[in-house]
């Protein structure tokens, strides 16, 4: 039995449709046949070669988000049976095939199962931005009603889940965006910022008399990294899953406060803590269904053959909400 898959054979090279042998769930592995391919910006870097700390050896097959129905399941899986319809950030990294194919046999515990109410697309385009969002937030600053949250970035693929997670946490939450994104911010939830028209000092002054945010979570990186040292609160925290660089703590430290790093690829990566992924994944399943979460999908249509139009969406910085590849 066989499939197609995209394969890379060289660093920024073309995505080369081949045929490969579909492969067999091991104990503990769903045999999945992938309908949505969910692309982040982490790929593209893949791509290019340049991100060591995702360790994908040539050749491979990108896609790190997925969302399918389950063929077969292997030796020792009693969570899922076939025709299950699921989705998870289950590949793409480490060696692990990722989800530019026809099928692929992926860990039972990185699954979960999909969301009624979405597409196979709309579910394709949650699963790393919903579980970096639900690390930062409930594992790392243990979140709570009433707090105060500033979400950098809240337009972008985490920043959008991370506003509606903390805002179904019962947070009040504040966003920053560009201008043609307050209104997006706006509607899920949050008290928008023009990071762009104001600077860190006027939009603390202005949202938080002065004391700053309860919780800040980075999804940008960089300078806005160093802004959220400047943005929290006394006590507070910072998250960020995009700590490269290098950053003065002393503005952490003058507030006393706490900063969180997320490696979301950690247990792709290591094998370990995999569960857990899964755990997140039935959060986000219940929260969608409930209608507290909704994912911003580009509405432009992608499949095998126009693929490289995906990865130049997501290069040239044009994609409005998350870029997903059809899978057929």
């Amino acid at each position: 039995m066989s499939m197609q898959a995209l394969v890379l054979n060289r660093y920024h090279g073309p995505l080369e449709l081949t045929e490969l042998s579909r492969p067999q769930p091991s104990p503990g592995q769903v045999l999945v046949r992938i309908a949505a391919s969910g692309l982040n910006p982490l790929d593209t870097k893949i791509r290019a070669g340049s991100a060591e700390h995702a360790r994908h050896p040539l050749p491979l097959i990108l896609g790190i988000d997925m969302a399918g129905v389950v063929e077969a399941v292997g030796p020792g899986v009693t969570a899922f049976k076939a025709g299950d319809e699921v989705y998870g950030m289950t590949g793409g990294v480490s060696g692990i095939q990722g989800s530019l194919a026809q099928y692929a046999a992926v860990d039972a515990d990185l699954l979960a199962l999909k969301p009624a109410n979405l597409s196979m697309r709309e579910a394709a385009a949650l699963p790393l931005a919903f579980i970096t969002a639900y690390a930062g937030i409930v594992d790392r600053a243990r979140l709570t009603a009433g707090q105060t949250v500033l979400v950098q970035g809240g337009a972008g693929g985490v920043g959008h889940v991370a506003v509606q997670l903390a805002a179904a946490l019962g947070a009040k939450v504040f966003a920053t965006a560009s201008t043609r994104d307050l209104e997006f911010v706006a509607s899920l939830g949050a008290t928008p910022l023009d990071y762009r028209g104001q600077t860190v000092a006027q939009y603390v002054a202005a949202a938080t008399e002065g004391k700053g945010f309860e919780l800040v979570v980075d999804t940008v990186g960089g300078a806005t990294l160093d802004a959220s040292f400047a943005a929290v609160r006394h006590f507070g925290h910072v998250v960020s899953a995009l700590g490269w660089g290098t950053h003065a703590l002393a503005p952490l430290s003058f507030r006393e406060a706490s900063y969180s790093g997320v490696f979301t690829l950690y247990p792709l990566l290591s094998g370990e803590h995999r569960a857990h992924h899964g755990f997140m994944l039935r959060e986000a399943t219940r929260l969608v269904e409930s209608g507290k979460l909704q994912p911003r999908l580009d509405p432009r249509r992608f499949d095998f053959g126009s693929v490289e139009l995906a990865y130049e969406v997501i290069t040239s910085g044009t994609a409005r909400g998350k870029v997903v590849v059809d899978v057929a």
